[in-house]
């Protein structure tokens, strides 16, 4: 790499809080070596279509404006909305991109997915990278945080608080559904931290005569009203996801199950009206939270120093309490990282009487 680097920073995936502090932490630790840094606009589509979509950021046309702390990101985002080519022709032309911009690495900023597809394109087309993980579902592998979870679980929390008052008011059991895909991260930190009564994950299968049962205890314990959080990743009782469409390169969209789990409960037990909020992309917005720049801070910096040490095709992660890096092999060989069902975080659930499923 050269003396004086240019790095390009792209995100990729979901939005989520935190991303415009990341891009700030970039920048800023880029600009004290005297590096130039070049946002791709839109995920890997600013690299692989032509023209080339990109600006140079700096802490003048960056950092000292408001948008590291606002959420989304100021570069935009490509979640999956083109079908993909073959990996080969992908590879090929993001290190046309990369080289027509004179770029020595790239860091890349989303999920366990964009890791994956951005590291084989980076792999492929010998591109240096670094990733930094980010998503509202926390399942990217090894590290035990990702930029944006901790916002998320702020907005779920402050609904469930909401839903918590008007359900007393109506003496209703409300439903809230939030994301998290196939991970349970999301729904079991933020029902906890918001008091609910039940939460459903995709890893702990249920029974809805349980979840009455959970009900019925909490109308004879004098209390009439409930708060019921689930995941939209959970399947019916029967073992059925509930998908409304597909994306376009076909994978299912989740979402519904908590229209469902109200009909089934308002079928077989009539003491409670149900009603369903459903989040959707709220969960992606809102003000970052304290620790999700924080976490950006170090993982920006922590990235820069990996750089300038011509440490590359590694990402950045939180674990045991320090910052890290890791292979990007190792992190996709790993795969996405589920809730453990024998977690802190479950068994504080249990010993405080939540309904959380059958554990085996």
């Amino acid at each position: 790499m050269t003396k004086e680097k240019r790095i390009g920073i792209l995100t990729s995936g979901g939005d989520c809080a935190g991303l415009n502090a990341v891009i700030r932490a970039v920048v800023n630790g880029a600009s004290q070596k005297g590096w130039k840094v070049f946002g791709i606009h839109n995920g890997t589509e600013g690299l692989t279509e032509k023209p080339l979509s990109y600006e140079e950021l700096t802490v003048h046309n960056f950092s000292d404006t408001p948008w590291p702390r606002l959420s989304g990101s100021y570069l935009g985002s490509l979640n999956k909305g083109v079908k993909m080519e073959a990996l080969s022709e992908m590879s090929r032309r993001f290190g046309e991109g990369v080289r027509e911009l004179g770029l020595d690495a790239v860091i890349v900023v989303g999920g366990d997915g964009s890791m994956n597809i951005t590291g084989n394109y980076c792999k492929g087309a010998g591109i240096k990278m670094i990733g930094i993980p980010k998503t509202i579902d926390n399942d990217t592998p090894i590290t035990e945080f990702s930029v944006g979870f901790n916002s998320a679980c702020q907005v779920c929390t402050t609904a469930i608080d909401s839903l918590e008052l008007t359900a007393r008011s109506h003496q209703r059991a409300l439903i809230c559904e939030v994301m998290g895909r196939d991970a349970g991260h999301l729904a079991m930190q933020s029902a906890l931290a918001g008091q609910a009564d039940v939460c459903l994950v995709p890893e702990i299968p249920y029974k809805i005569d349980n979840i009455i049962k959970k009900l019925k205890e909490i109308k004879a314990s004098g209390r009439n009203h409930a708060v019921i959080v689930v995941s939209e990743g959970i399947k019916t009782e029967d073992g059925e996801h509930i998908s409304g469409a597909k994306n376009m390169i076909g994978e299912a969209v989740y979402g519904g199950v908590g229209q469902y789990l109200s009909s089934e409960i308002n079928i077989r037990y009539k003491d409670f009206q149900t009603r369903v909020t459903t989040l959707g992309h709220i969960q992606r917005s809102g003000t970052p939270s304290m620790f999700d720049r924080y976490l950006a801070a170090i993982f920006g910096a922590k990235a820069i120093e990996l750089l300038a040490n011509d440490e590359t095709n590694k990402m950045v992660i939180w674990k045991d309490g320090h910052v890290q890096a890791i292979s990007i092999e190792e992190v996709v060989k790993k795969g996405t990282t589920l809730l453990d069902t024998h977690s802190d975080c479950v068994k504080a659930a249990q010993a405080l009487g939540m309904y959380i499923g059958e554990i085996k």
